[in-house]
């Protein structure tokens, strides 16, 4: 069952343009046909915190997140993106009971894109940010991408990310992909969008949004 969640995790990373749990593996995660730049990212926004916090607004409840100071670039564009309202709307489009919970491809704003859902993104990647006291642990943050033929540096999805549900399951995911942050409450959210329903390509029957994403003052 491990290599089952494995084999289907690099799928969905890489399915995005082959990231993200998609079926292909040519575009980057978070890229798609519209958007296959893999150029990485410049970013103009930085965080004012150095590990800011944020909560996560969803259909089924409040994830509370912190971003880890470790890994600047992941961070400071977590920030850029949430300042431009990009995952107000999301879906969780990838969701693996007793593995990870997968959102941040905004295609999924769009029914009509549906078959296009785990391939989206903001047209760039980030350099991987390795960092052997990051784990993946429950509740541990961490960038999606495309698998390691078409993608050997790792760099991560500019965009798309899931969330660890079980421990175990991802623990064979440490060093491999970028972890950039953890849970600090809401933990139980998690545990409840995993337990969704979902179908052959482990999207939720009923659809589970990002309402919105907002920073929570001063780590508060």
């Amino acid at each position: 069952m491990l290599n089952r969640f494995f084999k289907i995790f690099l799928s969905v990373t890489m399915a995005a343009s082959a990231l993200s749990c998609s079926m292909k593996q040519d575009n980057e995660v978070g890229q798609g046909a519209a958007g296959n730049n893999s150029e990485n990212m410049t970013l103009q926004t930085k965080s004012s915190a150095e590990e800011p916090v944020f909560d996560i607004v969803t259909d089924l409840g409040t994830i509370r997140v912190k971003l880890y100071k470790e890994t600047p670039k992941h961070r400071d564009n977590f920030v850029k993106l949430v300042s431009e309202g990009y995952y107000d709307g999301v879906l969780f489009h990838r969701v693996i009971d007793g593995f990870m919970i997968q959102t941040g491809d905004p295609l999924t704003k769009s029914p009509s894109k549906a078959d296009l859902y785990g391939t989206g993104g903001p047209g760039y990647t980030i350099p991987a940010e390795f960092n052997p006291s990051l784990r993946h642990k429950k509740g541990a943050l961490a960038a999606a991408r495309r698998g390691d033929a078409a993608n050997p540096k790792k760099e991560s999805s500019g965009s798309q990310f899931y969330i660890v549900q079980d421990e175990e399951n991802c623990s064979q995911l440490d060093g491999s992909y970028t972890v950039f942050g953890e849970v600090i409450d809401g933990i139980d959210v998690v545990d409840k969008i995993a337990a969704a329903e979902t179908d052959r390509r482990d999207r939720p029957v009923n659809d589970i949004r990002i309402k919105s994403i907002r920073s929570v003052a001063d780590g508060i």
